[in-house]
């Protein structure tokens, strides 16, 4: 993980600062995964972590939610040779569309870019449950969870111990360092 941590340094893509989470949460650090996933033979070698760590669990579907999600499912996927699809918000709710099928009894590998939260994974998983497949676990470039548990394994290129806070708590607005919205560059 050391190496993976080093790549992702050496493409900008683990910054520090004073960022606005999606969860609405802030933090002191962002794992900018864009960076490394527009570069396809990096993104091979970090992911090549996750997909040892996966290798055995005979996996039917990668699936990631869009958009963190999805490069991830397919580099995923196609380095196990899985078919890899892609869940999406539909009023508000993550579904499967665009003619993505997954069978009765599939074995699903849930994949994110980064969690934290897990809520888009979560949310994906529960878009699944209708089908009645089985979730072997959740995968990630960077898992930043910290002790947040989930009911299932998580397994994970990188780990990154970054500090979150409520925003009503958050001391870097307490010392009014500006509040970025990654990928957006706009203070709030």
């Amino acid at each position: 993980m050391e190496k993976n941590l080093q790549i992702m340094k050496e493409l900008d893509a683990v910054l520090t600062g004073h960022f606005l989470l999606s969860s609405g949460k802030h933090s002191n650090g962002y794992a900018q995964c864009a960076k490394l996933l527009m570069h396809p033979k990096k993104a091979e070698e970090v992911l090549n972590t996750v997909v040892e760590q996966v290798r055995d669990l005979k996996i039917d579907k990668v699936i990631g939610p869009a958009m963190g999600g999805i490069i991830v499912a397919y580099e995923i996927g196609r380095q196990l040779g899985v078919p890899a699809m892609f869940t999406e918000r539909e009023n508000d709710v993550m579904t499967l569309r665009r003619g993505f099928l997954v069978e009765r009894g599939d074995r699903i590998l849930i994949t994110e870019d980064v969690i934290t939260t897990g809520k888009s994974s979560l949310e994906t998983i529960k878009a699944l449950q209708v089908y009645d497949v089985e979730i072997v676990g959740l995968a990630a470039i960077v898992d930043r969870r910290g002790t947040t548990e989930f009911p299932y394994p998580v397994y994970s290129a990188l780990k990154l111990s970054i500090d979150t806070y409520e925003s009503e708590n958050c001391p870097l607005c307490k010392e009014n360092i500006p509040l970025v919205k990654p990928g957006s560059r706009k203070k709030f």
